[in-house]
Order: structure tokens, then C-alpha cells, then sequence
């Protein structure tokens, strides 16, 4: 089943007084490589979620965000800057003297610098924060393997169309390569010809012998064979579930020199011009499936 690299979801839920917000985002990569951007104090949330998206994920580049915000009394705690608080107090005492003032120093004028009271830092309750954040994952993990379903279908279908046209091209290589022997033979006696000016009589059985060494030289059965066989495994990846962009990419590589081979060792017009076309169809795939899981 074909699979796009590229794709994005995005999913946020509300449970037990814990917000989440997931986004994720995929594109191209040779591997798989996460990028993850979560709420500060939840390392060991991120180990986890690692693991999940590996588990889903073959390749490509993921780039995944995740908003935690626990709205529970547990999760609000402060702390005293003591000597700060100390400090400030000693400053406003002095200055009171200084000024000959009469009543108590306000605690407000303590408690409004902002650094006197601040937030404590606290142990994030982590079971809590994954019982919340892995089925939002999953959820966005859902959706964006669905879109990446939906982006294949459309690189399958672009796949199809362009392995047919190479099979046709293929059987029309291998019938304008037919006939080759008759063809180097007719050639031969035309070149013996124009050399000897048809002074010197021409050995028919020595012509079909160099004729036959060439034609052998020149048979692409082999390759044909390989070439037919690279199309119709190409066609049975596509339809397994497994990731198939690296093997895909392979039998590109080989059907590639295949056809190398065929153009090298036909002399024919019509099969180096079929050979062309196949090439560029096959570097037009090859492009694609660089975007295939």
C-alpha cells in the first residue's frame, strides 16, 4: 500500500483537568527522523511518545508538538524567595526610619515584586499526562495516516499509468529488435560491397557467421526478461502493506540499467529512441518515490 511521506494532523482533548493539543507534521526523509517539541517537566512523556511514532512510522522527517496544560489544584504550587523577602523588608524598615513613619509596612508592597513569590517546580504526574496524551497521539496519528493514504492513492495512480506506458514501450523494443540477423547480414554485404567496389566475390557463409556473433552480441532476451519481471514486482509492493520506498527505489536503480544495457547493445533507431522515453519515465518515478514511505 502506497504511502505519501507528506502529511499533517492536528488533535487536542480534555480529560481528568488535563488539556493536550498534538500537531503533527511529515515530509520527505531517506529516515526516519523525529523532531518532538513538548510542555517543559515531561521528559519522560517524550521518551514514550518516541517509541509510539516509531511504531507507526517508518520513514521520513516528523516533526510533532505537544501542549500539555494540567488545570488541576495539585498541579499549582508557589514558593517564598525567602532572603529576597528578607531584603526587601529590611529596605522598607530602613526606609521608614529614615522618614520617621508611624504603622506597619505593608505586605503588599513586599508581595508586589514579582520575584518574591514565584511558582515551585513540581513533580509532573506522568501516568496522569500519558493516560491523556497517548490516545490523543494515537488519534493524530490516525489522521494523519489517513491522509497519507489518501496523498499514495494519488502517487499509485501517477505509478500505474507510467509502468504501463514502459510496457508498452517494452514490447515495442522487443519486436523492432526482432530480425536482427537478416538486418546485419543485409548490412554487411552493402559495406563489403562499397569496400571492394564488387570486385571481390562475397562469401555468403562468412557473412552469416560475423552476421550471427553480432546478433548474438545484440540480444536483449536476458534483459527483456529482467526488465518484465522488475515491472510486475515493481506492481506487487505497491499492493503490499509494508513500507515500499527504499525497495521501490532499488528496482528503479536496476530496471534503469536494464535498460542501459538494451540501448547499449541495439544499433536500431526506433529501440534507442523507445529507450529514451522509458528512461525519462523511469527518472519521473524515481522522483515520486522519493515521497513513499
Amino acid at each position: 500500500m502506497i504511502k505519501s511521506m507528506t502529511a499533517f494532523s492536528s488533535v487536542e482533548k480534555t480529560q481528568d483537568n488535563m488539556n493536550v493539543q498534538v500537531e503533527i507534521r511529515s515530509y520527505n526523509s531517506r529516515h526516519l527522523d523525529l523532531n518532538v517539541r513538548m510542555t517543559h517537566g515531561y521528559l519522560a512523556v517524550e521518551e514514550k511518545l518516541r517509541a509510539l511514532i516509531a511504531a507507526h512510522i517508518a520513514r521520513g522527517r516528523v516533526e510533532i508538538r505537544v501542549g500539555i496544560r494540567d488545570a488541576s489544584e495539585v498541579s499549582y504550587a508557589y514558593e517564598v524567595d525567602a532572603p529576597k523577602a528578607r531584603a526587601y523588608y529590611k529596605v522598607l524598615t530602613e526606609l521608614k526610619e529614615l522618614l520617621g513613619a508611624d504603622g506597619e509596612i505593608p505586605y503588599d508592597l513586599i508581595v508586589s515584586r514579582g520575584e518574591v513569590i514565584r511558582p515551585a517546580e513540581q513533580a509532573r504526574d506522568i501516568p496522569r499526562a500519558w493516560g491523556v496524551v497517548e490516545p490523543c497521539v494515537q488519534e493524530a496519528l490516525s489522521a494523519l495516516d489517513s491522509m497519507r493514504l489518501r496523498e499514495g492513492g494519488h502517487i499509485a495512480d501517477d505509478f500505474a499509468l507510467r509502468l504501463k506506458k514502459i510496457e508498452e514501450l517494452l514490447l515495442q523494443i522487443r519486436e523492432n529488435s526482432r530480425g536482427l540477423l537478416q538486418q546485419y547480414q543485409q548490412r554487411l554485404k552493402e559495406r563489403i560491397l562499397v569496400l571492394t567496389k564488387d570486385v571481390v566475390k562475397v562469401d555468403e557463409g562468412r557473412i552469416e557467421q560475423e552476421a550471427a556473433l553480432l546478433a548474438d552480441k545484440s540480444d536483449i532476451s536476458e534483459e527483456f526478461v529482467r526488465a518484465v519481471s522488475h515491472i510486475k514486482q515493481f506492481n506487487t509492493l505497491m499492493a503490499d502493506q509494508a513500507p515500499s520506498g527504499q525497495p521501490l527505489n532499488f528496482l528503479l536503480q536496476e530496471m534503469n540499467r536494464e535498460f542501459n544495457t538494451i540501448g547499449s547493445k541495439t544499433g536500431n533507431a526506433d529501440v534507442a529512441h523507445a529507450v529514451v522515453t522509458v528512461k525519462s519515465e523511469l527518472e519521473k518515478l524515481r522522483e515520486q518515490v522519493q515521497n513513499v514511505e
